[in-house]
């Protein structure tokens, strides 16, 4: 079937498909296509109606505007031009083309040989071209007009940020205060019942898991699973179909809105270091078929490979000025229209690297630091990819926060009782000044985090020695093998009461540490419910209740929700967090003492004592500081209860405890200053004390 529509030239920008008042304007990059068609579905999106051959106008932007064309309007591109791949060249008008702006997508994208041009040998001749048409199994991009977002936002400082990373399905999959048709949604996510979880947890910053429309590997379909978390993107521009109730991206806003409304920030998991279309032998969906020596990195010396610096089979082109176009408008799509707060890039360094290796003032931050829109979010590195000179923790620029991974390794091996840590533990307690202050950062350009949705949950931490990923179906090779975890003599479930205590102090030391230290804390959904994954440290493609968190009431629900509560409140109460310097000997605004057990300052002979797990962390106000409050933080790493002695300062009369790891409360709360008490093994206090003699002036 076919239809006569008015088929105008259009204009080259901007690119995509734009409703306009008598009709709708496409256009599409592509510099080394010879023709390009704009392809036309009925309501269905099954049958093709119409192939309209597009202008190629300057710059190699194809463009045609459809007089007439409505909102919904179903559509695609075919390219045509030479399929060279020894030569970098992939086109094929056969294979159905999503269009790269497409805000939406109609239909759902099932594996099929249909997408793949060059078939691997098992099934035919590498030399063999695939001309099946690929329609039938491809989603169609769908023309849609969303206002801009008008909410307020939170515009909360990074001072007095804390994260909760999510999985947008997982946090309310089995939920029972949510709706069951919203169950792992945007608008169920948003729903009263987990807004106020949050809220009860003193979180301000919810960071999701990619929210891009992605598909699975066919690797994992083949086996029955799905590619869960979601970083095998489909669309930078388009929301995740399957997260959608009435198949309207406009939920995708409702739920910003909501957040926003109950104060809390949104910031995005982005994926903009490789797209779903693999290695060479993947499929044909978008990007390759449009200009495949343009969208992505080939390999010089065989041009038919890709550079595969993400270990996904291939790697965005970010070096290409119409790539980081197509990647700059995206986020500014997500931030001026979606409403969010922010972005947390994964694999970061691919998006500064070009190809001498890695630099900080790539155009790709260039870009973003004179943005005024993009300038002005919350922008977080994942700082390490598999390509060369991949490690880039601290390598970032001045505007950007890192996850530190130094500092999840150091307070795991601390807790877990390896030796020798101490210098280390004390540096990155304070911020971890070694890797950022270079150049002219402070503690809080550090993400501090002891686990997030790669790895072990902080449960499993404190309950599995080693991984179990079997149901991922890859024989437990994948993931890591070193966890820096400890099981306490049972691997997986204890009944053993001792066991279970124990654990569960582990799991509040973690959380005390990584709230009170210098930076940004970020923990991971499900930390507050003792969530387990069964010991499964790569559930990537566990789309269950592996991944699916439990809100059922429950011990450990009950003992470590209102400890996390505790835990930013007092955050929130001491005002060296809201420091955006280092605190250095001679600081202007605090005195910063590490003590010994004996209650004075380390040596350095304490500081060398290899044997030696315990520390005091002592910060006390100047005088113009306007909270004359101390903190004082005792840890206790060791398998034995060890006696500290209270600091003492004729400014501090008395010692009141605030928090401690044990499982009861301790019902002695006052201290008198140089009073002994005991810390028992595995466990944290905190004191604070009021300076007695206030002086003039304020902070």
């Amino acid at each position: 079937m076919s239809v006569t529509l008015e088929f105008l030239a259009g204009k080259p920008y901007p690119l995509g498909a734009t409703l306009q008042n008598e009709g709708v304007n496409f256009a599409v990059f592509s510099a080394h296509a010879t023709k390009i068609e704009l392809c036309l579905f009925d309501a269905s999106g099954h049958s093709e109606i119409a192939r309209l051959a597009m202008l190629k106008g300057e710059e190699h932007v194809w463009h045609g505007f459809i007089k007439g064309a409505k909102a919904g309007m179903l559509y695609g591109f075919r390219a045509h031009g030479p399929y060279m791949p020894e030569l970098g060249q992939r086109f094929n008008a056969n294979k159905l083309l999503i269009d790269p702006y497409s805000k939406a997508l109609h239909g759902e994208f099932r594996w099929s040989n249909l997408h793949s041009v060059e078939l691997s040998e098992p099934l035919l001749n590498a030399n063999f071209i695939n001309n099946s048409d690929s329609a039938s199994d491809t989603p169609k991009s769908k023309v849609v007009s969303l206002a801009k977002y008008t909410g307020q936002k939170p515009h909360i400082p990074w001072s007095k940020t804390v994260i909760y990373e999510c999985h947008v399905k997982g946090a309310t999959a089995r939920h029972p205060g949510i709706t069951p048709q919203k169950q792992g949604t945007f608008l169920g996510l948003s729903e009263p019942a987990f807004i106020t979880h949050l809220k009860s947890l003193g979180v301000t910053t919810i960071e999701l898991l990619p929210c891009h429309h992605f598909i699975s590997e066919r690797f994992l379909t083949d086996k029955g699973l799905k590619n869960y978390w979601g970083y095998n993107t489909l669309s930078f521009f388009a929301p995740h179909s399957d997260y959608l109730v009435n198949d309207n991206i406009a939920e995708f806003q409702t739920m910003v809105s909501r957040f926003h409304q109950a104060g809390i920030e949104v910031i995005l998991d982005v994926v903009y270091n490789h797209t779903a279309e693999g290695n060479h032998l993947g499929p044909t969906l978008s990007w390759r078929g449009l200009d495949n020596l343009t969208y992505y990195r080939l390999d010089t010396a065989n041009p038919r490979h890709y550079i595969n610096d993400t270990g996904c089979g291939n790697t965005i082109n970010i070096n290409h000025p119409r790539v980081l176009q197509l990647i700059l408008d995206s986020l500014r799509y997500w931030v001026e229209v979606m409403g969010v707060d922010g972005f947390r890039f994964d694999l970061a360094p691919i998006l500064g690297r070009q190809y001498s290796g890695f630099k900080s003032r790539h155009a790709f931050f260039q870009s973003i630091n004179q943005d005024p829109i993009l300038s002005q979010v919350k922008l977080i590195a994942e700082p390490w990819d598999i390509g060369p000179g991949g490690y880039q923790l601290g390598g970032f620029p001045i505007a950007w926060r890192e996850w530190n991974d130094k500092y999840r390794d150091t307070m795991r091996r601390f807790w877990r009782g390896d030796l020798g840590l101490l210098p280390e533990f004390a540096q990155r307690l304070h911020g971890s000044n070694d890797l950022f202050e270079h150049n002219g950062r402070g503690p809080l350009a550090s993400i501090n985090f002891i686990t997030a949705h790669d790895g072990f949950t902080l449960a499993d931490l404190v309950m599995y020695q080693d991984k179990h990923n079997l149901q991922n179906g890859e024989n437990n090779q994948d993931g890591h093998s070193e966890n820096l975890s400890a099981n306490y003599g049972v691997e997986g479930p204890s009944e053993d009461v001792q066991i279970n205590a124990l654990r569960l102090r582990q799991q509040k030391n973690f959380l005390l540490t990584l709230i009170l230290s210098q930076g940004v804390p970020m923990f991971a959904a499900g930390s507050e419910l003792g969530h387990t994954q069964q010991g499964n440290n790569n559930a990537y493609c566990q789309d269950n209740e592996i991944n699916w968190l439990n809100f059922k009431e429950s011990t450990v629900c009950n003992e470590l929700s209102p400890f996390i509560r505790k835990l930013i409140e007092l955050r929130e109460r001491f005002f060296v967090y809201k420091k955006l310097n280092y605190l250095h000997h001679n600081d202007v605004d605090f005195h910063l003492t590490w003590l010994s057990t004996s209650g004075i300052a380390m040596t350095a002979e304490d500081w060398t004592n290899h044997q030696n797990q315990q520390l005091g962390y002592f910060i006390e106000p100047r005088a113009h500081i306007k909270s004359q409050e101390v903190l004082l933080v005792l840890f206790n790493a060791s398998d034995k209860t060890q006696f500290f002695t209270l600091p003492t300062r004729q400014n501090i009369k008395q010692w009141q405890l605030c928090l401690t790891t044990l499982a009861v409360n301790e019902s002695h709360t006052h201290y008198s200053s140089s009073d002994i008490i005991a810390v028992a093994a595995k466990s944290c206090w905190i004191l604070s004390a009021v300076i007695q003699e206030t002086p003039h002036g304020t902070l």
